[in-house]
């Protein structure tokens, strides 16, 4: 079973910058393509943006596309969502997700899920 722990999360000033990482001690993270997706109050899951196990980066949503990057770093078996320029709408829960092949497009195509970190963008 592949288990994900997001944390990174908090409070922040619009403008501010916060980095999420996405972890497992279980499996090894670069065997799955690993996707950042958030849920905003009331709204639907977004899936923001995928790396693949290849490195491949897929930006879904246009809100972000110049604002939040997506790595990895394979020696500590980790992936990251470095987030600048936060605005209010980006207040969310975030979730990253593996799923064993390329990256998708749609929440529903993720396997394996963590349990998500608020993020709270107010001044």
């Amino acid at each position: 079973q592949v288990q994900l722990v997001e944390s990174g999360g908090g409070l922040v000033q619009p403008g501010g910058s916060l980095r999420l990482s996405c972890a497992s001690s279980l499996v090894t993270l670069d065997r799955y393509s690993i996707g950042w997706i958030r849920q905003g109050p009331g709204k639907e899951r977004d899936v923001l943006s995928c790396v693949t196990s290849g490195n491949s980066v897929t930006v879904y949503t246009d809100s972000v596309k110049d604002r939040f990057t997506v790595s990895r770093d394979n020696a500590k078996n980790a992936v990251y969502l470095q987030m600048n320029s936060l605005k209010p709408e980006d207040t969310a829960v975030y979730y990253c997700a593996a799923r064993p092949d390329y990256c998708g497009s749609s929440w529903s195509m993720y396997d394996y899920w963590g349990q998500g970190t608020p993020v709270t963008v107010s001044s």
